[in-house]
């Protein structure tokens, strides 16, 4: 007879897979340890600093990772439900936001809805923003606000941090 056993292991690891889904963060699990690492759905890759005219418009390419299988609504996902993407820099940062160019993204339908297009980002994408720093060096926590999802659900939304130390010359 043919039957098959779940280990104690793989039910406590199906739970904090779930647990940690539902906090917005993906698990990686070795092959060889039973111990968890966890990762951000969205990682900010860079740029750490940044040199610009004081007072001067400055394009600043702003480079996100989204974790394998995943994917994270577009700043257009072509659906009203959907949370889209957005990048902001709060006020009294001594950094204006002039304006934030996402990228166009992909078409996606989802295996529960085939029917449905949304329009998304996977992998990894460019945020081209334009600022206006004052003079000085000024530590930005900009934000990065986006709903991520796999094939069979979506996460709530989650805003990161996105800090850059603009020196405005």
């Amino acid at each position: 007879m043919n039957s098959k056993r779940i280990s104690f292991g793989a039910v406590v690891a199906a739970l904090v897979l779930g647990l940690t889904a539902a906090q917005g963060q993906i698990v990686s699990m070795g092959p060889r340890t039973a111990a968890a690492s966890t990762l951000p759905v969205v990682s900010y890759l860079f740029p750490e600093q940044v040199s610009a005219p004081a007072d001067k418009p400055t394009q600043v390419e702003l480079h996100f990772r989204i974790a394998q299988g995943m994917h994270i609504n577009s700043h257009a996902p072509g659906q009203e439900e959907p949370i889209p993407t957005t990048f902001s820099i709060p006020q009294d940062a001594g950094v204006r936001l002039l304006e934030a160019n996402y990228p166009a993204g992909e078409t996606m339908s989802l295996a529960a809805d085939p029917g449905t297009k949304l329009n998304v980002y996977t992998g990894e994408f460019v945020i081209r923003a334009r600022i206006v720093p004052q003079a000085g060096n000024h530590m930005v926590e900009a934000q990065l606000r986006y709903q991520a999802c796999n094939q069979t659900q979506c996460l709530p939304p989650k805003t990161i941090a996105v800090p850059i130390d603009v020196i405005g010359k």
